[in-house]
């Protein structure tokens, strides 16, 4: 169940970015505009976005449009399109582009206790800003155990049992200049159809464990450019302790690939046995690179066996 936003909220985080300023109805500041309940032919409302009261927004921009709209309209029009505009209950409503607060929704909004702001910025950047910043927060998300990194630019993310060194791989990762997104609990949320993109708590953001080092910060180790705030999930590679039994098992042509499921979207992953003078950092690039070939339509194994079975071919004719 999603966790609701108050309008308070959204007004405190964002008042310095969209320059927002009360107008009237500050009793509202408690209206929560992220809930369950809000639907339509059970389809989720849209969050935020101009004015609108056939489908309504829970946060509803107007900018000077909006305002030409408004008063295009007839004395009867514009109190009925009024009186629909609040009977809706919208969240907040936001005037844009520094415009003047008509009279009427001034009054309107007063009476009903809605939130109403001012904010200088343009209205599309207004309504931009809020609906990714609220369709973030709605988002199916999960919290997966590992260690996210960006690889030859490539969102990798390093799963394994505990204690099996996937923090040590990730800090020579970063020595050999690849970045840091997220240690021990990175956050993975759906961005697309089929994206998903994982980023970093907050209190966690450019800390890494290491056994026997302790707490680590990277960005302060490495500079700026050895971490990253977000990135999209490509590729998942789990490493995991074979017997000798499951090692003589692995396909040695095509190597340990499979799917996992993540928000509903297949991954590619790939299953690293860690052995003795295994050097993982260089099998973890080597994986991102033969992805990238894969992505892009070429299969190293299929050519093998091309080529293998056409030289098979050209011997028995001789």
């Amino acid at each position: 169940m999603t966790s609701p936003i108050t309008v308070g909220t959204l007004f405190r985080q964002h008042k310095k970015t969209l320059m927002l300023s009360w107008v009237t109805g500050e009793e509202g500041a408690d209206h929560a505009i992220l809930q369950d309940a809000v639907m339509d032919d059970d389809n989720v409302l849209p969050l935020v976005g101009f004015l609108n009261v056939i489908k309504p927004n829970r946060v509803q921009v107007i900018g000077a449009s909006e305002v030409e709209f408004l008063e295009s309209l007839g004395k009867n029009s514009y109190s009925d399109t009024m009186a629909r505009l609040f009977s809706i209950q919208p969240a907040a409503i936001i005037l844009a582009e520094g415009i003047d607060c008509p009279d009427v929704l001034e009054m309107r909004a007063r009476n009903t206790q809605t939130p109403l702001f001012r904010s200088s910025a343009g209205s599309h950047r207004v309504v931009d800003h809020l609906r990714y910043y609220l369709t973030q927060l709605v988002s199916e998300h999960v919290v997966m155990h590992g260690v996210f990194m960006e690889v030859l630019g490539i969102g990798v993310l390093l799963t394994g049992p505990s204690g099996i060194g996937k923090s040590e791989l990730a800090l020579e990762l970063v020595s050999r200049g690849h970045r840091l997104v997220a240690d021990d609990a990175p956050l993975f949320m759906r961005s697309g159809l089929n994206m998903i993109k994982g980023s970093c708590p907050p209190p966690l953001r450019d800390f890494i464990e290491v056994r026997g080092l302790g707490v680590l910060n990277i960005r302060a180790m490495f500079g700026d450019s050895a971490v990253k705030k977000t990135k999209q999930l490509r590729l998942v590679i789990h490493i995991e302790n074979f017997d000798d039994e499951r090692l003589a098992n692995v396909d040695r042509l095509h190597g340990s690939h499979q799917t996992i499921d993540i928000l509903n979207i297949e991954m590619e992953q790939i299953i690293l046995p860690v052995a003795a003078g295994r050097n993982l950092a260089v099998l973890v690039e080597a994986a991102v690179r033969n992805h990238v070939l894969v992505y892009r339509g070429y299969n190293a194994a299929d050519d093998f066996v091309g080529k293998y079975g056409a030289e098979l071919n050209i011997q028995d004719k001789e």
